[in-house]
């Protein structure tokens, strides 16, 4: 905080887990946007715009379905992305819904520690 206090420039901060994060730190800040998770709507429009149109897709693949059924940030939707990209890389083929979805337990596995 002292070296926070001291720089002339601009600091911003992010977090997605803003319970963790101590009151007397957050009094300090002199400013604190709240961003909104994305609800159902907003997922549906991230994972239609990170979906990489390079890779071609099973028919299988519901992104509908994902948006519904995993409330996640866009970061952790990139992140079940890249590593359906990688599964289906090695397969040799495109990205079908068992990789979104084994990339989907990868990320929620990391929620759980």
């Amino acid at each position: 905080m002292q070296r926070m206090e001291s720089y002339d420039g601009i600091t911003v901060l992010a977090t997605n887990l803003r319970s963790n994060i101590d009151e007397a730190f957050l009094r300090r800040l002199q400013f604190v946007v709240d961003v909104p998770f994305p609800d159902e709507e907003d997922r549906l429009r991230i994972w239609q715009t990170l979906m990489p149109t390079t890779v071609p897709c099973a028919p299988d693949v519901k992104l509908d379905e994902l948006a519904k059924r995993f409330k996640m940030a866009g970061g952790n939707i990139r992140n079940i992305i890249v590593s359906a990209a990688y599964l289906a890389a090695n397969d040799g083929g495109s990205i079908t819904m068992t990789h979104l979805l084994h990339g989907t337990r990868r990320e929620l596995q990391k929620w759980a520690g």
